[in-house]
């Protein structure tokens, strides 16, 4: 038996593999160049169009525009022109817009629906705020305290109660109140007026509160029963007081001798004491 034949490599076969391998990287970097070329002319593409966006700056504040008419009407702002007028009241806006959405006042327009309650409203920002009511959403917190409110208005109202600010003053005796609504009750007491009427008797009052006790006289109602008795009272203050009966505290101290009473009834009496009146 001969010898078996000794194992010959194909050099020919081991080149064309070689071949490959090279004509597969010399792809893959034309590939790799062509993909550098067109990212640096996306990014020209990128900066030429926010040079467009730009190309019209306003020479007060250095804001930019992509439009003529854009920084035309910007500039409305620095000079104060308003050159749309309201037909039917003489007001003036500065773009046309503001006085579309204005004339909607005027006759009674309202295009927005609240798909949830049918409500409609002149402006979207108004539906906006409306829709709040219906999500529970209140996106607007108070730095002091924490609390949300679903509008700004509220939340500056709120804000108050923590700056002690009191802007709406009664030119009638100088009381200062938070709230504008405050300040228009306030004023019924010096004019006198008694605009909630009684329905069953001929009694009027300046405050709806104040008619809403009222009418708890008529009904019986009395919606604040205390939890240690059977006892039930008409106003909330009523109970708070009764309570004192039961927790034996004395809130209502004598600034001239210091002695404590349970109610301010009492408390007033002693200090006839000190006044010497009767």
């Amino acid at each position: 038996m001969s010898d078996p034949e000794p194992c010959r490599i194909k050099h020919e076969n081991t080149e064309q593999q070689i071949d490959l391998i090279e004509e597969y990287e010399e792809i893959k970097e034309e590939e790799r160049h062509i993909k550098i070329e067109e990212n640096d002319r996306l990014q020209s593409d990128g900066d030429l169009k926010k040079r467009d966006k730009n190309r019209f700056t306003c020479t007060q504040c250095g804001k930019g525009f992509g439009r003529s008419n854009n920084l035309k009407c910007h500039m409305r702002v620095h000079t104060g022109e308003k050159p749309f007028t309201c037909t039917q009241c003489g007001t003036r806006f500065s773009r046309l817009q503001h006085l579309n959405q204005h004339m909607r006042i005027h006759t009674g327009e309202k295009p927005f629906t609240c798909t949830q309650c049918g409500k409609s409203f002149s402006q979207t920002s108004h539906l906006n705020t409306h829709m709040l009511i219906h999500t529970g959403e209140k996106p607007l917190t108070c730095t002091q305290c924490g609390r949300s409110f679903s509008h700004q208005s509220t939340l500056n109202l709120h804000m108050r109660s923590h700056t002690g600010e009191k802007p709406f003053t009664c030119h009638r005796c100088g009381k200062s109140f938070s709230h504008s609504t405050t300040l228009n009750k306030h004023m019924l007491i010096h004019t006198g007026e008694r605009p909630y009427s009684c329905t069953l008797c001929e009694k009027s009052f300046n405050q709806s509160s104040s008619l809403k006790l009222h009418m708890m006289t008529h009904t019986g109602e009395r919606p604040f029963p205390c939890t240690q008795c059977e006892k039930r009272f008409v106003q909330s203050s009523s109970l708070k007081l009764h309570m004192i009966t039961h927790t034996g505290e004395k809130p209502f101290g004598c600034t001239q001798c210091g002695k404590n009473f349970s109610h301010p009834s009492t408390l007033n009496k002693h200090m006839t004491i000190h006044t010497g009146d009767k």
